[in-house]
């Protein structure tokens, strides 16, 4: 193939995690194929995930607005095809990617296998083994489409020079500092909020801690946790997501749920523990890059049906609070043993 600039049109729409998760993959790939133009089709909130990457642009979709339904797809179509792609990798393969894919001219169109077959499987404990990562299963489409990606030897972003008002956000800046994340979007995947709070307590008292979420709740417990220890700051809702961007590139640790904020500090080379309850490393959306003994399970014996479902959104009532079973003595041995 002639080494010519080619556009490729990349569809990733949601969620926070999946979108974050393409980030180290699309740099591999044009890192190790320097012919090629990314267009990632994406929601507009998410574009600062790809502001390292020199070689990416991306194209916002207002999937509830402007480019909602069948008509609003149609003027997407149209929009995106004044870019003539050269082909079009389908990282999302839902109903409305492949609506979509009947209005674009590029008919060279290559989608995801997201092996539900076999995370079903998994899920109903047929099978018990770790299945493809989101991460190489991506690296597939690109394969497919001739565009072989090597994920082995990774490079990331340098930390961020943080400016005068975020430095005030790491109070001692002497110190190691942790991120840590506690919520997710299914309660079965979350680990117990007066669990986190021993964790917090414990690793406050010579670190840095850093927390984030979201939304009025998220940011009333968190400032909670923050009012009562040392060392410890509330960001939910205080940064624009190019700014915790900036902050989560100088942390020195993130812990997190199976959630967005474990992949988007994956993403910018940051050491990540996570903490599993319903949901399970084996699906393959493991934070890239990190180390097996990173992710903390909950305990297989009390809770044998584990996996009990992909997303962490099915589960039996009495498995709500499966990750209490890691005890955050254990949490914070893992943290400090990586610092």
């Amino acid at each position: 193939m002639p080494k010519q600039q080619k556009n490729i049109l990349v569809i990733r729409l949601s969620a926070m995690g999946d979108v974050a998760m393409t980030v180290p993959v699309l740099r591999a790939l044009t890192q190790q194929h320097p012919e090629l133009k990314i267009t990632v089709l994406t929601r507009a909130f998410f574009k600062p995930f790809f502001r390292d990457l020199d070689q990416v642009e991306v194209f916002s979709a207002d999937v509830k607005g402007e480019h909602k339904g069948v008509f609003g797809l149609y003027k997407l179509g149209n929009a995106l095809n004044e870019k003539q792609f050269y082909v079009v990798a389908d990282l999302h393969n839902v109903l409305r990617s492949k609506i979509l894919k009947n209005f674009l001219t590029c008919k060279r169109f290559i989608s995801i296998d997201k092996g539900r077959k076999e995370k079903r499987l998994l899920t109903s404990k047929k099978i018990n083994k770790q299945l493809k990562t989101t991460h190489q299963r991506y690296a597939e489409v690109f394969g497919k489409l001739g565009y072989k990606i090597d994920l082995s030897t990774p490079s990331f972003p340098k930390k961020t020079d943080l400016n005068f008002e975020l430095k005030k956000f790491i109070q001692n800046p002497s110190k190691k500092s942790v991120g840590i994340a506690p919520f997710a979007a299914h309660e079965g995947k979350m680990y117990p909020l007066s669990s986190m709070k021993l964790v917090i307590e414990k690793l406050s008292k010579d670190h840095n801690i850093i927390l984030f979420g979201g939304g009025k709740y998220e940011s009333e417990i968190l400032n909670g946790f923050q009012n009562n220890f040392k060392n410890t700051t509330n960001l939910a809702g205080k940064l624009s997501l190019d700014e915790e961007l900036d902050v989560i590139s100088n942390l020195d640790v993130m812990l997190s749920m199976d959630s967005g904020n474990a992949h988007i500090a994956a993403m910018l080379g940051v050491k990540v523990i996570t903490i599993w309850g319903v949901t399970h490393p084996f699906a393959g959306f493991t934070p890239f890059n990190q180390p097996k003994d990173y992710a903390l399970l909950a305990d297989s014996v009390k809770f044998p049906l584990i996996p009990t479902s992909v997303y962490g959104n099915k589960y039996p009532e009495d498995y709500k609070e499966a990750a209490g079973s890691i005890s955050p003595e254990i949490v914070v041995e893992k943290i400090v043993s990586t610092l």
